[in-house]
C-alpha cells in the first residue's frame, strides 16, 4: 500500500509566514489605491459643484451664488445677503436628513441635482455636506476686506482676468457654518488647514479646475491633525518655511493677493 504524505507543521508555518509577508507588502499599496480613488471622486464632486456655481452666475447676470452656508436672506455686519438664497439653505450639523433638505433647498441644487456630490467619500460620517465655499466668493465680507477692491467679489466679472488663480470650493471634511475663513491682512491661519486625502486637501478654482494640494510643512500637517476636531485656531502661525508658503498659497487663492508684506 502506498503512503500519503501530509504537510508538516513546519511547512504550514512557512506558508502562513509567506502569506503574511505578501499581505504586509500588498496592503499599503491597496490602501493607497483606494485613497487615490476616493481623492479622484472628491475632485470630481468639486468639479461638478464648480460647474454648477459657474452656471448659476451665467444665468444671474454674473452674480455669484450666496456662498455663506445657512445664511439665506440674511444681513450681517460681515455680509449683506438680503434676498439671496444660500447655496446650502441651513446649518444642522447633527441632523443628517435636515442637511439633505438644506442642500435640496439651496440655490445650487437646481444646477446639480445630486445631493451625494456635496459630500467627500472620506468625509465625516453622518454629515451630508463636507465642502465649503471660500470667504471671498460672495460669502463672508469681513471688515478686513470691505474696502479692498477685488478681494471679496459678488460677480464673476470681478474675478477676471485671473479666474485660474482664485479658489471657490475647498474640502474641509466636515460641515461648517458660513464659509472657509483665511486672514487677508495677518500672517497666520484663521480656519485650520484641512488635512485630507494623504495630508493635503482638494480645491477648485473659478475657471473650473480642481487640484489636490499636498502639504509639505510638517508643522502644517501636525497642526491640522491636532485641531481637526477642535474648531479653528484663529491665530496659529506656521513654524517652517514650507508652512509659511502653504499659508501664502491659501491666502492668495482666497483673496487674490496678500494684504501684508510676507516675512518668509
Amino acid at each position: 500500500m502506498s503512503m500519503r504524505r501530509a504537510f508538516t507543521l513546519i511547512e504550514l508555518l512557512v506558508v502562513i509566514a509567506i502569506i503574511a509577508i505578501l499581505m504586509a507588502i500588498l496592503m499599503p499599496a491597496l490602501a493607497r489605491a483606494r485613497e487615490q480613488g476616493k481623492r479622484a471622486a472628491c475632485m470630481n464632486n468639486l468639479k461638478q459643484l464648480t460647474f454648477a456655481w459657474l452656471m448659476y452666475a451665467d444665468e444671474n447676470d454674473s452674480t455669484l451664488v450666496n456662498g455663506a452656508t445657512g445664511y439665506s436672506n440674511s444681513k450681517q455686519a460681515w455680509g449683506d445677503h438680503t434676498n439671496e438664497l444660500a447655496w446650502v439653505d441651513g446649518f444642522h450639523p447633527d441632523d443628517y436628513q435636515a442637511q439633505k433638505q438644506d442642500i435640496q433647498r439651496g440655490a445650487l441644487f437646481p444646477y446639480v441635482k445630486n445631493d451625494n456630490l456635496y459630500q467627500c467619500p472620506t468625509g465625516r460620517r453622518g454629515q451630508a455636506l463636507t465642502y465649503s465655499i471660500m470667504f471671498s466668493m460672495n460669502a463672508v465680507n469681513h471688515p478686513w476686506v470691505q474696502n479692498v477692491r477685488g478681494a471679496h467679489v459678488r460677480k464673476l466679472t470681478e474675478i477676471k482676468p485671473n479666474p485660474a488663480l482664485r479658489l471657490v470650493f475647498i474640502d474641509e471634511g466636515y460641515m461648517t457654518p458660513d464659509a472657509y475663513a483665511v486672514w487677508y491682512s495677518q500672517e497666520c491661519w484663521f480656519d485650520n488647514p484641512p488635512v485630507r486625502h494623504g495630508d493635503g486637501t482638494t480645491v477648485s478654482y473659478a475657471d473650473g479646475r480642481t487640484e489636490h494640494w499636498k502639504w509639505r510643512g510638517t508643522d502644517t500637517i501636525r497642526h491640522a491633525r491636532d485641531y481637526e476636531n477642535r474648531g479653528p485656531d484663529t491665530a496659529w502661525q506656521p513654524q517652517s518655511e514650507e508652512g509659511f508658503k502653504e499659508l501664502y498659497q491659501m491666502q492668495r487663492g482666497c483673496w487674490g493677493r496678500l494684504g501684508y508684506s510676507p516675512t518668509h
